[in-house]
């Protein structure tokens, strides 16, 4: 089973790519984006974890299709969930609380 050899520099590039996504993230948080601050961040962090999935996992130069399988069942699992949790979130203002 041969391995495949990644080059120090893709490593160094992934690095600064997410020090440059991190510092971005941190600067946006001081920015008031109104409705559009959980949208830019959590589209900040799935570039991130991408990065992370691609290259510093491996996945990228994986030739199974089932790793394949398995992280694009992953991120389905993740959107369902983020949209089951955002129904939730965005429907909790219609209910009329007493003192509120």
């Amino acid at each position: 089973m041969s391995e495949h050899i990644i080059p120090w520099k893709t490593y160094l590039f992934t690095w600064l790519a997410l020090m440059a996504l991190m510092a971005l993230t941190a600067g946006l948080s001081q920015v008031d984006l109104g409705v559009m601050n959980t949208v830019v961040a959590l589209c900040i962090a799935v570039v991130k974890a991408l990065l992370v999935i691609l290259f510093f996992m491996h996945v990228k130069y994986e030739s199974s299709k089932m790793v394949w399988v398995m992280v694009v069942a992953g991120f389905f699992w993740l959107f369902l969930l983020l949209g089951l949790s955002m129904t939730d979130y965005l429907t909790r203002t219609y209910l009329n609380v007493p003192g509120h």
